[in-house]
C-alpha cells in the first residue's frame, strides 16, 4: 500500500503514535448517500440536457455534469470553499461517488477531482444569462420533483410560498454590495422564496445591499408562482411587512396571486385601531389572548381600499395591549381573521429553514479589495462596468448553486425523517450521517466501504426508504 510516515507520538500515552498510510481513507462517505439521492432524482442529467458549454469538446477533460456534481458533492458535505477541492482530489468517497464509470475506475491514478481552477471556470460558465438560468430552475424543478412524489404524483389543492430578504454580509468592495442602515454592514439583500411546509428553498436573486424589501419582488414572485402552479391548484404567497406597497400588491392581485401580509403601522392605522385597544371586563386569565378585527383601508397610493385584519395581543404581565395589521385579498367567508392569523404565524418556519440554509451551507460569495486607483506611486486602469457585471453574475450563482445544494441535502433530510419518525436538522444529518469515516477494500472490480458500526443503523434505515424512490419519474 505504499510507505508508512510516522507523525507523531503522544506525550500523554507513549503507547499512542500517528503515522500516514497511502491507504484509501476517507472522512466524507456521506459523498456517496448524496449522490444516490442526486440520481434519484436525475436533477444533474436534467439540467446537463439544457445547459450551454462553449469549450472545445477536444479539450475537455470533464463533462459539464461532473462537474456541477462535485460542486454540489463539496458543498453538501460542508466543503464550501473551492480551495478544498485541492485537497480532496484524491478523497475515494468524492472520486467514487462523482464517477459515471462502472468498477474500480474511480481509483485509478489518472481518476480525480477537478482542480480549484477548474471549478472556478465553471462558476465563470455558469454566470451565462442562459445556463445560470438553467441553474435557477433546476432548483425548483428539485423541489417540485419531491413535491410530487411525496403527494403519490397528484397535484395538491394549495400550496404556500413564503418570499423574505436575506442579509448576505461582505468584506470589501464587491461589486453590487452596499451598506444598508438597518442592518447596519456591507452586504448583498438577497431574495429567497420558500415553502415553509415542506422545507424547500425554491428560488433566490441577489440584490444590492441598500435594496429595499418589495424592489424586485412582483417580477420574482410572479415567476416562482408560475412554476409551482405545476403542481398545486392554488398558490397563497406569505409576505413580510416591507414587501406590500401598492404597486406589488396590485400586480398579485391581478395575475390572481393570493396574498397575506404584515403591513407596518402608521399614524392613520394608529387611530384606526385604538378603539380595541381596550381589555373586556373582568381580570384577565393567565394565558394571553389574541383578538382579531376586520376592517377596511386604503393608503393614499393605493387605488382602492382593502381588506386588514387588526391583531390584537394580550401579553401576560404587560399592562398595554400590543397589535400589529395583516392585509389579505382573500374572502372572508373562507378565511376568518383568527385562521389568516395561523396561516401567517407559519411563516417562523420559513425563516427557520433560511436560517438553516445560512448556517448549514454558509454560503461564500466571492470577495473583491477595495478599488484602488494607485499602486506604488502608479496609476492603475479602475474596474470597468463589464468587469463588475460578471463579479455580480458569479455572486448570483454562487447563490444558485448553494440553494440547489441545499435541496440535495433536504431531500435526504425528508427521507430521514420518515425512515426514523423523528424530526432532523441539516446539520445533524451532516454530521451523524453524511461525515462519516470509512475505510475502502479493493477486491477484483469490487470496491467495500467499511465504517464504524454505530453509523450502520442510520445508513440502514435511510438506505431502506431510499432504494424505494424515483423523484426522476415525477
Amino acid at each position: 500500500m505504499g510507505e508508512t510516515l510516522p507523525i507523531f507520538s503522544t506525550t500523554f500515552n507513549g503507547s499512542v503514535q500517528v503515522e500516514a498510510r497511502a491507504d484509501h481513507l476517507s472522512a466524507d462517505s456521506g459523498a456517496l448517500l448524496l449522490r444516490e439521492i442526486m440520481e434519484r432524482t436525475g436533477i444533474v442529467e436534467w439540467m446537463d440536457e439544457r445547459l450551454l458549454d462553449p469549450r472545445n469538446p477536444l479539450l475537455i477533460t470533464y463533462p459539464l455534469a461532473d462537474l456541477l456534481r462535485t460542486s454540489l458533492l463539496l458543498l453538501g458535505q460542508g466543503w464550501r470553499d473551492q480551495d478544498d477541492a485541492d485537497r480532496l482530489r484524491h478523497d475515494p468517497s468524492f472520486r467514487v461517488a462523482n464517477d459515471t464509470r462502472r468498477g474500480t475506475c474511480a481509483l485509478e491514478p489518472d481518476s480525480v477531482l477537478p482542480s480549484q481552477p477548474t471549478l472556478s471556470r465553471l462558476v465563470d460558465l455558469l454566470s451565462a444569462p442562459t445556463n445560470q438560468g438553467v441553474v435557477r430552475e433546476g432548483i425548483i424543478e428539485l423541489a417540485l420533483r419531491r413535491l410530487l412524489q411525496d403527494n403519490g404524483g397528484r397535484r395538491r389543492k394549495r400550496l404556500m410560498i413564503d418570499v423574505d430578504g436575506l442579509p448576505f454580509e461582505v468584506h470589501g468592495q464587491q461589486a453590487g454590495s452596499e451598506y444598508n442602515g438597518y442592518y447596519g454592514q456591507r452586504m448583498f439583500h438577497a431574495l429567497i422564496a420558500s415553502c415553509a411546509e415542506s422545507g424547500d428553498l425554491l428560488d433566490g436573486t441577489l440584490r444590492p445591499g441598500a435594496a429595499g424589501s418589495a424592489d424586485g419582488a412582483l417580477e420574482f414572485i410572479q415567476r416562482v408562482v408560475e412554476r409551482v402552479r405545476r403542481v398545486s391548484e392554488s398558490v397563497l404567497v406569505r409576505l413580510d411587512a416591507g414587501f406590500p406597497d401598492g404597486q406589488t400588491l396590485t400586480g398579485l392581485e391581478s395575475a390572481g396571486i393570493d396574498y397575506v401580509a404584515r403591513i407596518r403601522n402608521n399614524a392613520v392605522l394608529d387611530r384606526m385601531a385604538e378603539p380595541y385597544l381596550r381589555r373586556p371586563p373582568g381580570r384577565p386569565p393567565r394565558e394571553g389572548r389574541v383578538w382579531c378585527h376586520e376592517l377596511r383601508y386604503q393608503a393614499d397610493s393605493w387605488e382602492h381600499a382593502r381588506r386588514v385584519v387588526l391583531v390584537v395581543l394580550e401579553r401576560p404581565g404587560e399592562l398595554f395591549l400590543d397589535y400589529f395589521w395583516l392585509i389579505t385579498n382573500l374572502k372572508r367567508n373562507r378565511y376568518s381573521g383568527a385562521r389568516l392569523l395561523g396561516l401567517y404565524r407559519m411563516r417562523g418556519k420559513a425563516e427557520g429553514h433560511m436560517g438553516e440554509f445560512m448556517d448549514v451551507l454558509a454560503p461564500a460569495l466571492s470577495s473583491a479589495p477595495r478599488p484602488k486607483s494607485h499602486y506604488r506611486g502608479r496609476r492603475i486602469k479602475a474596474v470597468t462596468e463589464p468587469e463588475e457585471a460578471g463579479v455580480r453574475a458569479q455572486n448570483e450563482t454562487l447563490l444558485l448553486l448553494n440553494l440547489l445544494a441545499y435541496e440535495v441535502l433536504h431531500a435526504g433530510r425528508c427521507v430521514m425523517e420518515r425512515a426514523t419518525g423523528t424530526g432532523w436538522s441539516l446539520r445533524r444529518l451532516r454530521e451523524r450521517v453524511l461525515r462519516v469515516a470509512s475505510r475502502v477494500v479493493r477486491h477484483g472490480r469490487r470496491l467495500t466501504f467499511v465504517i464504524a458500526q454505530d453509523s450502520a443503523p442510520d445508513w440502514q434505515r435511510l438506505w431502506g426508504k431510499l432504494r424505494a424512490l424515483d423523484w426522476a419519474a415525477a
